[in-house]
């Protein structure tokens, strides 16, 4: 991939939003912060801005991106089935660090999912990735800021330590918290399965899933 020049922007610069709106409308890739780590992402519904966010991580191919929506009801724009209880769970736990695996709608890329037929959805509870979804009207295909491979960076600096030359825009929010990934859950199985301990505890997502199976 050719180089680029690399801009760190505050997050609370009214312009930044709005810059960052046009990056990712034209299929550009950013860095931004998150409720867990830092976070690089793409506009999900253009295939060649999310194979562009590949390229960014130097992330294998192999490797399905998760996606991040702005509301609850963005839910149903990219999942083709989403049972009662994945409403319930997203009512619950979102925004926040829960993930549901649910079949994936046909508008999904293809490299959004590596091919798969299922799709990772969370909400995130940070304000900048929210108001980034809102201002482009569409979800982002978002994963760890960092190259494939590396730590997870916590701050802007270390995004551009492994990012600089080859994201047009670091979103400077500070440093984010860190440690504790979100719990993954697989709704697309019956019944329902953890794929990974996080942020939400198996006692919280008892009364909601008492045949949830490790």
């Amino acid at each position: 991939m050719s180089p680029v020049k690399t801009q760190v922007a505050l997050a609370d610069d009214p312009e930044t939003v709005h810059h960052a709106r046009q990056l990712l409308r034209s299929g550009e890739v950013i860095a931004f912060p998150t409720d867990t780590v830092y976070g690089v992402g793409a506009h999900a519904f253009r295939p060649e801005a999310v194979a562009a966010l590949y390229a960014v991580k130097n992330r294998p191919t192999s490797k399905a991106i998760p996606i991040l929506v702005a509301q609850i009801d963005d839910m149903a724009r990219v999942a083709r089935q989403v049972p009662a209880i994945a409403w319930n769970l997203a009512e619950r736990f979102w925004p926040g660090g829960l993930t549901l695996v649910l079949p994936c709608a046909e508008k999904v890329p293809s490299v959004v999912t590596a091919g798969g037929d299922t799709v990772a959805i969370r909400c995130p509870d940070h304000p900048i990735p929210l108001a980034l979804a809102n201002a482009i009207g569409a979800p982002l295909a978002a994963t760890s800021a960092n190259l494939s491979g590396q730590p997870s960076p916590t701050t802007a600096r270390q995004v551009v330590g492994q990012l600089a030359g080859r994201v047009p825009l670091v979103i400077d929010g500070g440093e984010c918290p860190g440690g504790v990934a979100s719990t993954v859950i697989d709704l697309s199985t019956d019944p329902p399965r953890l794929l990974r301990t996080g942020a939400v505890s198996v006692g919280e997502l008892a009364s909601l899933l008492p045949n949830l199976v490790d």
